[in-house]
């Protein structure tokens, strides 16, 4: 595991906050996604995979990389890839947005695809 987060500057922060690295982690392309499908147990790489829409295995796993180097994500012989508890303490949060989201699609009339 790196010593440090991220490998590079953070976008839009000179700062390095602990909040904006986070934002940058979570704000990476399929991220939240992998977090969501992995809230309720582990999954395999082609689960997960097939979770995400079928997401590029490349992509998926520098994804997963870069969660294991953040110590959200580990990777668990015969179950496959399973959040830490680190990463659970994220779930509530993610649940009070999904509620939160489900208010404002209404209040906005988005459209669902």
């Amino acid at each position: 595991m790196p010593t440090t987060w991220p490998p590079k500057r953070v976008r839009g922060s000179t700062t390095g906050r602990p909040i904006m690295q986070l934002l940058e982690l979570l704000g990476r392309r399929w991220v939240l996604r992998i977090l969501w499908e992995l809230r309720e147990g582990p999954l395999s790489s082609r689960a997960l995979r097939a979770a995400c829409d079928d997401v590029s295995p490349s992509v998926l796993q520098a994804r997963l990389d870069d969660l294991r180097a953040t110590g959200l994500v580990t990777l668990q012989a015969g179950t496959g890839y399973a959040m830490t508890e680190r990463a659970r303490s994220l779930t509530p949060l993610l649940l009070q947005l999904q509620q939160w989201a489900e208010g404002w699609s209404k209040d906005v009339n988005l459209r669902r695809t």
